[in-house]
């Protein structure tokens, strides 16, 4: 079965997601979605484990060889991709029993779990597929699933969030097989390690920077680049609170990755910065994504409209990390893909409890939260310090790589940007902790402490914040492994 664990990653959930649909009730249908996310987790450790011992893993579908037939290509780049998606995805079903009970009514129950499912379905397949028309189907079934669990929010506006969200994400999806269509025209294939040998002889042709652009247009609005971020932050503010730190810990980490796909294996290094220099517009968007949307956050007074801004600049670093193309500024860009999925999860789960219990995300709402909720709030002052770069946290390892990634090519400015985003952060992050701290609670109003069943799922994440923060040696060594197998091309 091991040697099936490319497909069956896929497969399995596939399988589940309308069993899920069948059994009608919230239960029945998250015991069916929670044994589809723990067997996509085990899967994506065996084969990052697989990947590391024994290299490039190349599964033909149906024994058809590529390029004629379907291939999952999984080197280290993809699988530690699948490791974040999966991981995050059995954490968050384990959160979403108690969370989802409250704000989603029980008729919905089943429904909400089986586009649980296919949206990490088509996540994994994303990550794992070596086949761009593939990606495009994977994308859609992820996005199509992400609409409807949005779409499910308590409060109206829900309903405009997701109807905004499926117009960009149309436009986005549309961009992308208009790409995918130029690159078939011009080589005949759709296999990614078969169009990176090709593509290079007809490089002189102009439909092959014109498909380049459609491509990275479509994948930086999917990843909600600035200015590309329009849908981003009342998806994430009117969704509810689990379907919002899952969103917010892969959906966007995925694009990235798959930004790195196209413009790494597929166009390659020398056409994507030499001859298209991608480096001279995605730099200056990415600073401008970190400082800008750090300064509207500061001026949130909903905390979950606060994180999503914030989301936007800490895609802003991805990017930033990327946009060096060397294997540092890769090193870092791969890394904070890992490290923003633990830290904007764990704070997202942390408004989750609030949510549950105080009925409001608004930080007037948390006046003594940190008195009468201590657990929920020490675990968003955990994420917070993470999400700042306070040195022992996943966060302070993402922003050393990039300042050093900077450094490395003699751009102390863009180094500068780096240290005054995490002051930035230090800023929105402290208007919380001040109202939860230093005020004092509403007498009239009882509060109590979230179910255990959220507050354990939220501190995992924040405690692998702190462990991946103090012990980097696995995840540096993975990123940098993927970076130096992205530079140098195909195996």
């Amino acid at each position: 079965m091991t040697e099936h664990l490319p497909v069956l990653i896929i497969v399995v959930p596939l399988i589940l997601a309308p069993i899920a649909a069948l059994t009608g009730r919230g239960k029945a249908a998250w015991v069916v979605a929670t044994a589809a996310s723990w067997w996509c987790l085990y899967a994506a450790i065996a084969l990052l484990q697989r990947v590391r011992s024994e290299g490039l893993i190349s599964y033909h579908i149906g024994n058809w060889a590529p390029p004629i037939g379907i291939e999952y290509r999984i080197d280290l780049a993809n699988a530690f991709v699948l490791l974040i998606v999966a991981s995050i995805g059995a954490i968050s079903v384990l959160y979403a029993r108690t969370s989802i009970a409250k704000e989603i009514t029980a008729d919905r129950g089943a429904l909400f779990y089986t586009a649980y499912i296919l949206c990490l379905t088509g996540l994994l397949g994303i990550a794992v597929t070596g086949d761009v028309f593939n990606v495009f189907v994977f994308l859609e079934i992820s996005s199509l699933s992400a609409y409807s669990m949005i779409a499910l929010g308590q409060d109206r506006r829900a309903l405009t969030a997701s109807f905004q969200y499926l117009i960009m994400g149309s436009v986005g999806a549309t961009f992308i097989v208009i790409g995918i269509g130029l690159m078939y025209v011009m080589t005949g294939t759709l296999n990614m390690a078969d169009l990176a040998v090709r593509l290079p002889q007809v490089a002189d042709n102009r439909t092959i920077p014109v498909a380049f652009t459609f491509l990275t247009v479509g994948i930086t609005l999917k990843l909600a680049l600035f200015p590309l971020h329009l849908w981003l932050p009342n998806a994430y503010t009117y969704a509810p609170s689990a379907v919002t730190s899952f969103i917010a810990s892969t959906a966007t980490k995925v694009a990235v990755y798959l930004l790195l796909r196209v413009f790494f294996t597929i166009f390659g290094e020398t056409f994507s910065f030499g001859v298209m220099q991608l480096d001279r517009v995605l730099m200056p968007l990415a600073v401008v994504a970190i400082l800008s949307m750090s300064l509207v956050a500061i001026y949130q007074a909903n905390v979950k409209r606060l994180l999503a801004f914030s989301s936007v600049a800490q895609i802003g670093y991805m990017v930033l990390g990327i946009s060096f193309g060397s294997a540092l500024g890769l090193t870092a860009g791969i890394i904070h893909l890992f490290n923003h999925a633990l830290m904007k999860g764990a704070l997202f789960m942390a408004m989750g409890c609030v949510m549950y219990s105080v009925g409001s995300v608004r930080i007037e709402a948390m006046a003594g939260l940190g008195k009468k909720m201590p657990w929920t709030m020490a675990a968003f002052v955990g994420g917070g310090l993470s999400l700042i770069g306070v040195p022992a946290t996943v966060g302070f390892v993402s922003k050393w790589y990039l300042v050093q990634a900077a450094l490395e090519q003699g751009r102390w400015l863009i180094a500068a940007v780096v240290l005054v985003g995490s002051l930035m952060a230090l800023v929105y992050i402290w208007k919380v902790v001040e109202v939860a701290y230093f005020r004092a609670p509403d007498p009239d109003k009882e509060i109590r402490e979230a179910p255990l069943s959220m507050l354990i799922p939220t501190w995992i994440l924040v405690a692998a914040s702190f462990y991946f923060g103090i012990n980097a040696s696995l995840t540096a060594d993975v990123a940098t492994r993927a970076a130096e197998t992205l530079l140098g091309g195909l195996q």
